[in-house]
């Protein structure tokens, strides 16, 4: 058999973009030995660590894993959960997720996360920091969907720029989502939108004010009597800080939102409105991944 290589590329492909996608589908089943993931398939650098049972056999700690470390031009991650009834999960990740420089041809990277939450189920989306470098352009999506009596904790906290080198977003773009509906009724939608035509909301008084570090942190349904009690005690802690926070409810969700410098810090503080809030939503004393004390 004769093959023959060619001694060079085409110029078109030459030129393509390289692209890298990546996906993890997770399904998460009751056994009678406890939330078991039933099934896991993946495409390219995803992976999942072996789950742990810190807290017994209901409620499964899954560590997802992007070798790789961060997400160039052109990538594309996703991550699919699905729970079906009367299981629970707590997902978080070992370390910081990174979004570097986008390339000249400015090609999108992009994340996007769906959770399906059976009837009776319980989701913490828990993962750590998202540091996006400078000049990143980026598009993070999270879209949750719950079935009746299902219940959901989430947070996200997002690095704009390298603050601790003294660097700033720059001439960065994000778009970030997260929504959640229930039974198909949109119960919660936050965005925020960062390009060339809003550069002014990094440094306005109502945006960021200059303050490169945002947290969100998102827990309910709650019905109202169950949530009014939490206010108080998750202010005050809010005001031990030294960077803006501000709690509120909307409709049958509490939301956590905070403004500093250092994404540890931020992250710190959601970990102890969790431990608040998790044993009136979940009716569980809090239980940190050991990942996070590494």
């Amino acid at each position: 058999m004769n093959m023959s290589v060619p001694d060079s590329l085409p110029a078109s492909a030459q030129h393509e973009p390289s692209r890298w996608h990546a996906r993890l589908s997770l399904g998460i089943k009751r056994t009678p030995r406890g939330s078991r993931v039933a099934s896991a398939e993946r495409f390219g650098p995803l992976h999942l660590q072996k789950p742990f049972y810190p807290e017994g056999p209901d409620l499964a700690h899954i560590y997802l894993l992007h070798p790789p470390g961060g997400m160039v031009s052109g990538d594309l991650l996703e991550i699919e959960a699905r729970l079906a009834p009367e299981t629970a999960a707590l997902i978080t990740t070992p370390g910081a997720g990174r979004v570097y420089r986008a390339r000249p041809d400015r090609t999108l990277q992009h994340q996007r996360v769906r959770l399906e939450v059976g009837e009776g189920s319980s989701m913490e989306w828990l993962p750590l920091e998202t540091i996006l470098y400078p000049n990143a352009r980026t598009r993070l999506d999270v879209d949750v969907e719950l079935a009746a009596d299902a219940r959901f904790i989430g947070w996200e906290v997002t690095s704009l720029g390298l603050p601790a080198q003294g660097e700033g977003f720059g001439q960065g773009e994000l778009q970030q989502r997260l929504q959640i509906r229930q039974e198909g009724r949109l119960l919660l939608r936050e965005q925020l939108l960062l390009d060339e035509r809003s550069q002014s909301v990094l440094t306005a008084r109502a945006g960021l004010q200059n303050k490169p570090v945002t947290g969100l942190m998102v827990a309910g349904p709650f019905a109202q009597e169950q949530a009014e009690p939490l206010l108080d005690p998750l202010r005050e802690c809010a005001d031990a800080l030294d960077f803006l926070a501000g709690v509120s409810l909307s409709g049958e969700f509490l939301l956590i939102r905070t403004l500093g410098e250092c994404s540890e810090r931020t992250r710190l503080f959601l970990e102890q409105c969790w431990q608040l809030i998790r044993p009136e939503l979940l009716g569980r004393d809090a239980c940190a991944p050991r990942i996070w004390a590494t």
